[in-house]
């Protein structure tokens, strides 16, 4: 019969130091529930499960897909309880192409607008005295009111 070595948990600097992931980082993710310290030493330490490279290394990865950490948060507590969040990150990622979808819209209107203003002359002899720039305040590039 073989023995499984006994797990060696991690203090908060080694965590840091094999995730880059700084130790302010670690101790907020902690205070909001994305970790959790497995023990403490008899000084106070902080002692981390190995497990706890993966979950920072999900964390980081979910943040760079836009992910927000109530977000993700959320997803941890799904996989925590025992089931694949599959669906739960599926829906967000929906969620996300459409808000992707609709700046890129809204950024394709802000290029039209400011490719006409390029088109408008900025000539010194139309301008009030109040006037601070024909081009930003040309009537023609004001918004249109209902």
């Amino acid at each position: 019969m073989t023995q499984s070595a006994p797990l060696t948990l991690l203090k908060i600097g080694e965590l840091h130091a094999q995730s880059q992931v700084s130790i302010k980082t670690i101790r907020y993710y902690e205070e909001i529930g994305l970790l959790q310290a497995a023990s403490r030493t008899e000084g106070g330490f902080r002692l981390f499960s190995p497990d706890t490279l993966t979950r920072l290394a999900f964390v980081k990865r979910a943040q760079r897909l836009g992910f927000s950490l109530q977000e993700i948060r959320h997803i941890l507590e799904i996989h925590d309880q025992g089931q694949l969040p599959c669906a739960e990150v599926r829906e967000n990622l929906e969620r996300k192409i459409h808000d992707i979808d609709d700046r890129i819209q809204q950024l394709q209107t802000l290029k039209q607008e400011l490719t006409a203003l390029m088109q408008i002359p900025d000539e010194e002899g139309d301008r009030s005295d109040s006037m601070i720039c024909p081009i930003i305040e040309s009537p023609a590039m004001q918004p249109q009111t209902v």
